[in-house]
């Protein structure tokens, strides 16, 4: 067991990550080459759950601006978060490890219910846990979700896995280049400078709970170990207690 300096994390995993370079849909090799890395981060003895959003198949805000009716657009894009979490679950059990999805809403055919508990012990029991369906409400984020199955789960810290970013910045260094990246941050920071990283809700919760967050590039090969063993990459956000 390797020395690391988070023994449990969350890691929040949009569902563009999966797309790869297509950019929308699910790109098996991409999710095959994040299953690799997360299998090298769960052999050092790390316990590994994992958020995974659906913005890849569907995104249910934009889809209530143009008339769907937003509960119901919300639960649209639950079901695309599960089918990104099936796909990514077959290729960590396809990799060597012993992995379970859980559903914020039931769906005993595929996928075990949300319980914290359970949760917990199969974490304990070396297996990687992969949470799908958001929080089971309409109107709240997978961001959100993160924060609180994370605080659920008593993580170390919540891992954010961007797509080509390596940070949190002033601006959108793809657009702006004099974009200024910042190496540490506060929730209470992000919130007032009003900091595109997670959503206010999630900010908040996460503030409360003193939850720390790390910002971080994806594509970079050996990132997810390297911010668990407690390289200085991205941007650290820590509570503001």
């Amino acid at each position: 067991m390797t020395d690391t300096k988070y023994k449990r994390v969350l890691m929040k995993l949009s569902g563009e990550a999966l797309a790869g370079k297509k950019g929308q849909g699910i790109d098996l090799e991409t999710v095959g080459e994040i299953a690799q890395e997360l299998k090298d981060v769960h052999e050092m003895g790390t316990e590994i759950a994992v958020v995974v959003g659906g913005g890849n198949l569907w995104r249910g805000e934009p889809a209530s601006k143009v008339g769907m009716e937003r509960s119901r657009a919300d639960y649209t894009g639950m079901l695309g978060t599960t089918m990104n979490a099936l796909v990514l679950q077959d290729a960590l059990e396809r990799a060597g490890v012993a992995t379970r999805v859980q559903t914020a809403i039931t769906m005993q055919q595929i996928a075990e219910p949300y319980i914290r508990g359970r949760a917990i012990r199969h974490l304990e029991k070396g297996r990687i846990v992969i949470f799908a369906a958001g929080t089971g409400s309409p109107y709240f984020s997978t961001d959100t979700t993160a924060a609180l199955r994370a605080n659920e789960i008593n993580a170390d810290a919540i891992l954010m896995a961007k797509n080509g970013v390596d940070g949190v910045y002033d601006d959108d260094p793809r657009k702006n280049p004099a974009a200024h990246k910042f190496t540490t941050l506060t929730h209470l920071d992000i919130l007032k400078k009003g900091l595109k990283v997670m959503d206010s809700t999630a900010s908040s919760l996460s503030m409360e709970n003193n939850m720390p967050l790390v910002v971080f590039n994806l594509n970079t090969p050996g990132n997810i170990k390297r911010v668990v063993l407690g390289e200085q990459i991205g941007t650290t956000v820590t509570g503001d207690k």
